[in-house]
C-alpha cells in the first residue's frame, strides 16, 4: 500500500475515533448510530496505523510528506 496519510491527518484521525469511542462508551451514541460510530472509530485507527487510506487513492488525495531525495553533483 502506497502510503498517503500525512501525520496531522493521522493525529486527526486518532482523536476523532477517541472522540466517538468516548461518546459510544458514555451513552450518548447509542443503537445502530454507536454501531456505525464504532465502525468509523475503527476504520479510522486502522488506516492511521498503515498510513494508508483507499478513499484518498481513489480520489488521488496524498497528505503524506513526500521524502526528499539527495543528489550528489559530481565536478565536471
Amino acid at each position: 500500500m502506497k502510503k498517503n496519510i500525512g501525520s496531522i491527518d493521522k493525529s486527526i484521525r486518532l482523536i476523532i475515533a477517541v472522540i466517538l469511542v468516548s461518546l459510544y462508551f458514555s451513552e450518548t451514541l447509542t443503537g445502530t448510530w454507536g454501531i456505525v460510530g464504532l465502525v468509523v472509530a475503527t476504520i479510522m485507527v486502522l488506516t492511521s496505523l498503515v498510513n494508508s487510506c483507499p478513499l484518498y487513492g481513489i480520489l488521488g488525495i496524498n497528505t503524506a510528506v513526500k521524502e526528499k531525495t539527495t543528489q550528489i553533483k559530481g565536478n565536471g
